[in-house]
Parts: structure tokens; sequence; C-alpha cells
């Protein structure tokens, strides 16, 4: 199934989830002393390379949260999926679950069903990348039909950078009419 995608330069959709440590957060939305987002969304519980991208994006905090960018990462998996999930991963970002089909459409991305996967139980999200501004318009947008065809995340921290600093007054990139 595929669906239209976001549009670089456009206002991020509001989209609440449940995470991992309680409560819901925006995926659009920094937590209370950053003002850019990164939300990733992976694949699910089910996907080896889900796993190394996780660990590498624990890697990289640093270079996010330096930058005042929060980092939320997002799947269609049940509470208790993403908890064992994220045992292996141990994340030190906030991890939310349950991502709708209806909401995957909203975000633009590639959904995959059962057939994609191994230990699949519902249809799911294939990767996305999304940096949303201060002003909630995305920034930055990489959506991915497979999950091996990812953003390198130190090239995205740059990118961020680059956003934020020399280029912080030029329009978004892929908004010329």
């Amino acid at each position: 199934m595929t669906t239209p995608k976001l549009a670089a330069g456009s206002v991020f959709p509001a989209i609440d989830l449940p995470v991992l440590s309680g409560g819901t957060r925006s995926l659009a939305k920094p937590r209370d002393g950053f003002d850019w987002q990164l939300t990733i969304v992976y694949r699910g519980k089910h996907c080896p390379l889900c796993t190394t991208y996780l660990k590498e994006l624990n890697d990289r905090l640093p270079d996010f949260t330096a930058q005042g960018t929060d980092v939320l990462a997002v799947s269609a998996d049940t509470a208790a999926r993403a908890a064992a999930h994220m045992e292996e991963v141990a994340p030190q970002f906030d991890v939310a679950y349950g991502l709708t089909i209806p909401q995957m459409q909203q975000l633009g991305l590639y959904i995959s069903g059962l057939e994609n996967g191994r230990d699949v139980e519902a249809p799911f999200a294939e990767p996305g990348l999304f940096v949303i501004d201060d002003s909630g318009l995305l920034q930055i947008t990489d959506i991915s039909n497979v999950p091996f065809a990812r953003p390198d995340l130190a090239w995205i921290a740059k990118g961020i950078g680059f956003r934020r600093g020399a280029f912080s007054n030029t329009p978004i990139n892929g908004t010329h009419a």
C-alpha cells in the first residue's frame, strides 16, 4: 500500500502515541528543553536491521541533543512487543508504540503486510525519518520501502546542524515551486 508523501516544509501532523516510559508523546513536538524533533519510524521487533539502526541512534544521541534536537522512535508494535524489543536496544530516547494504519497513511509511509516479515503480527510501517523544526515544519524527510535503505545518522546530525546554522535563513530544501 502506498500513500501520498508529506511535503518538505509542510506542517507535521499532530499524532500523539503512548511511550514505553509512560504517558504520551507527540511525534511532532519535542520535550521541554529541546526545540527541534527527530522522529524515526522503525518497522518493529521483527526487524533485526531496525535493532541495529536504533542502537546506532543511541550512539549518535549526543550529536542530536547537543543541537537541541529531541529524539523519538515509533513503531506499530504493541506495548509488549516494543518493550521486549527495547530490552535489546536499551534506548536512551523515548520509544512510542501503537502507530495505526491511518496514522501511517497520514505520515505518507509505505505499509507492508504479514508476508513482508517474520514473526509479524499485523501490518507495519516501513522506515521513515522526519526532522521537525521549532515552528512544526518538516525540515528533513526520508521515507523508504525497505529496511536496508535508511539515511546515515551521522549525516542527519550534520544536516540538522547546517539547517540550524549557516542555512537557517534559507528556504527548506525541496520547496521550490
